[in-house]
């Protein structure tokens, strides 16, 4: 457990809570985070989930533009469910970008479990894009990533990011009911 480590938990946390308050500084806080993440997944071998943060950091810089820009009047997103055809799309997508990184994982790198943080990889990011598009499905893909993510992370002794994990699986679940709640949604 290092400092940077509880630093970087300690903006996760933050950084979510902020997204389930569809606050939009959760965004630059949440840049602030994965590029601590980035170093910390690199030291234990953790190859996917290191690119993955780098992936993130793009994709903060997209979810904050959209939060403030996106939607159909270009003044920010609104939460909305994604139709059958979006969501079967974006996890066959997931799915094959983590067959693919697990391959590449396995075959070209001493990485600590390749297939399965390219599986967490692959579909975190159809989450984290589903988020910044404000879509309601977001928060079950994160709860079910998360409770995963919890053991990946406990085996590999990251201790304190179990615990933030732990908690985002609580955030997700929060998330969940606050954004079905959402006037967007009532209105649909």
């Amino acid at each position: 457990m290092s400092p940077l480590e509880l630093c970087a938990a300690t903006l996760g946390v933050i950084a979510v809570w902020l997204t389930v308050r569809q606050n939009i500084w959760c965004w630059p806080v949440g840049l602030v985070m994965v590029l601590m993440y980035s170093w910390i997944f690199f030291e234990v071998k953790l190859y996917s989930d290191m690119l993955l943060q780098g992936v993130y950091a793009g994709l903060q810089l997209y979810g904050w533009w959209q939060w403030r820009r996106g939607g159909e009047q270009h003044q920010g997103r609104e939460v909305s469910r994604l139709s059958a055809a979006g969501l079967a799309l974006s996890l066959a997508i997931g799915a094959a970008g983590s067959l693919g990184l697990g391959y590449l994982m396995a075959t070209y790198t001493d990485a600590a479990a390749p297939w399965l943080d390219a599986a967490l990889t692959g579909f975190s990011l159809v989450a984290q894009v589903w988020m910044a598009q404000k879509r309601l499905e977001c928060w079950p893909l994160w709860l079910a990533l998360d409770v995963v993510f919890v053991g990946l992370f406990v085996h590999k002794a990251l201790y304190p990011t179990a615990v933030l994990y732990g908690l985002f699986c609580l955030l997700a679940l929060y998330g969940w009911q606050s954004w079905r709640r959402a006037p967007a949604l009532a209105r649909a």
